[in-house]
């Protein structure tokens, strides 16, 4: 039997991640990070989409990244900008770490592959979103855990406009679209409508849309 864990945040590309988990493994479980995001919406609606799915959730504390590493997702007083080659939303270490962490916790539970929703295709510029990075922290875990994990990232060559296209396909757009929670500004949804993230969701619906896609 099969089993994943999928590093979970209740947003659109890591609920999208769930789904196709879910069609994919024979079981999957959920792990979701506290680490002083300055959103603790996205923590509600991680909770309430695992629900909803049937699928078990486990939520770690990782406090200690909020203390290591100044940033706008964790600094509510912060304002985002997005300017210079790497936004100041970018988390230093934060894929690292949850992987990490979700490797230890994938070997307590038996499970041997890692699921996680980052994308070279449509991303801020993040490095620990790169694929060349996952493909070494696989290596690396295997190293030094002595285990044949395999991180699947599904999303890795998507646009927003695939992600929204995936979700469909599983029938499930506007499930992700109502549910999820991907905006800077925490609300739930189609978002602010402001904030870069919102802006990069919104414009990827709008392409997939235009393309003469209907929902599913």
């Amino acid at each position: 039997m099969e089993k994943a864990v999928v590093v979970f945040s209740g947003g659109q590309d890591s609920t999208t991640c769930l789904l196709w988990a879910l069609e994919t493994f024979d079981e999957v479980e959920a792990v979701t990070f506290l680490y002083g995001q300055r959103n603790s919406s996205e923590i509600g609606s991680a909770k309430k989409i695992a629900e909803d799915l049937g699928v078990r959730h486990t939520i770690l504390e990782l406090n200690l990244l909020n203390q290591l590493t100044e940033n706008a997702m964790t600094r509510s007083g912060m304002e985002i900008d997005e300017a210079g080659e790497v936004p100041n939303t970018f988390v230093e270490g934060r894929n690292h770490i949850f992987l990490s962490f979700a490797a230890i916790y994938a070997k307590r539970i038996g499970a041997r592959h890692i699921i996680t929703g980052v994308s070279e295709a449509d991303f801020s510029g993040y490095p620990d979103c790169r694929n060349d990075f996952i493909a070494s922290l696989n290596l690396t875990l295997n190293l030094a855990m002595d285990t044949r994990f395999e991180i699947h990232t599904p999303l890795m060559w998507k646009t927003k406009a695939d992600v929204w296209e995936m979700a469909d396909m599983m029938g499930m757009l506007e499930y992700i679209r109502t549910n999820t929670t991907t905006c800077y500004n925490g609300i739930t949804g189609d978002g602010c409508g402001e904030c870069p993230s919102c802006k990069l969701r919104k414009n990827g619906l709008e392409a997939y849309l235009s393309g003469g896609r209907i929902y599913a």
